[in-house]
């Protein structure tokens, strides 16, 4: 199957291309990404192969169609950037990788929390200036503090596991469908507003849909206990910004670690180092010293690199031979 590869960087490559020597894909690399404009690129190939940022719109989707484009294969799990019912309509067959490596992201998400809980981050920055001085990093213990995971799939789930029987925690989730597993060791589940108003850490790992849209806004900062922890490694729109920067400058929120933002597509991903970052809300943020951001990282292992490879290709492989696709998506999966 010819392939156009969007939004590819050097690390893309050479995961996709180590597990290609099985499939024998022709894959064109890309390093834009995928959107009106872009979509001409595809001509020629039978499938895109995109990421998270890439746009799978309507209008996207049409013009891919007109380029004889039949099959979509998103190396990642979340699908929020796909219109599901136009790509039905249109007869596009979509796949994603829904659990490459769970414990990439779970693991990531508890040494997010600990670096900006124990102020490991501004820890490091002193010391390189030769300043071992240790006031200012004064953190706290997790031990014994009550944590939330909206979301309890497999990262969710490792995540719950990581905080209630590593570290002694109480822990609440919340979930459409309840883990037995987790409520087996004490894992309580609750709606999430309550979770909200309950916890002193709260973990993210849901997906993004209209009804988790916003999850954590104004009224449940409101709600939530005084010095809330936010960590997100999901997806940026599960978070308001603008309520969350509000949050922190009244103290209601304690801290925040993201690997995720609602505006990332403009930044995430690329150097913008020698740039002028025209996202006021974003470069608010990172004026607070109790919040601690990195660039979407969080899957970034050898062993999530080599499965979002494998998985990808292998289900272009079967879409070309015309067989099943347990990884297919459908606007079924759409919440109204």
């Amino acid at each position: 199957m010819r392939v156009a590869v969007f939004s590819t960087k050097g690390y893309d490559r050479r995961f996709l291309e180590a597990a290609n020597a099985k499939f024998g894909h022709g894959l064109s690399f890309f390093e834009a990404r995928l959107d009106e404009q872009t979509a001409v690129l595809a001509e020629g190939h039978d499938a895109v192969c995109v990421f998270v940022n890439d746009r799978v719109d309507r209008p996207v989707l049409e013009a891919l169609a007109n380029t004889g484009i039949r099959t979509i294969a998103l190396r990642c799990a979340g699908f929020n950037n796909v219109d599901l019912r136009a790509a039905d309509a249109l007869d596009i067959t979509v796949v994603r990788v829904p659990a490459y490596s769970p414990h990439a992201v779970s693991e990531f998400t508890v040494a997010l929390l600990m670096a900006l809980d124990r102020k490991i981050h501004r820890a490091w920055a002193r010391v390189r200036e030769n300043n071992f001085a240790l006031d200012g990093l004064i953190g706290r213990n997790v031990h014994g503090r009550t944590v939330g995971v909206i979301g309890t799939g497999r990262i969710g789930g490792y995540v719950a596991r990581a905080f209630r029987l590593g570290f002694g925690c109480e822990v609440l989730a919340s979930d459409v469908t309840p883990d037995p597993e987790l409520e087996a060791i004490g894992v309580r589940y609750v709606e999430p507003a309550e979770l909200l108003r309950q916890v002193d850490i709260v973990s993210l790992h849901c997906p993004l849909t209209p009804e988790t849209r916003h999850i954590v806004d104004a009224a449940a900062i409101a709600a939530a206990r005084p010095g809330l922890i936010v960590v997100n490694t999901s997806r940026g729109g599960l978070i308001d910004t603008s309520a969350l920067i509000e949050g922190l400058k009244s103290r209601k929120i304690g801290g925040v670690a993201l690997d995720v933002y609602e505006q990332e597509a403009d930044l995430f991903f690329e150097d913008l180092s020698d740039e002028i970052i025209q996202d006021d809300v974003f470069q608010r943020l990172l004026t607070f010293p109790n919040v601690l951001v990195t660039g979407h990282q969080a899957f970034l292992t050898n062993e999530a690199l080599e499965a979002i490879a494998a998985t990808t290709l292998d289900s272009l492989a079967r879409a070309e031979a015309g067989e099943p696709l347990p990884l297919r998506l459908s606007a079924e999966m759409v919440h109204a």
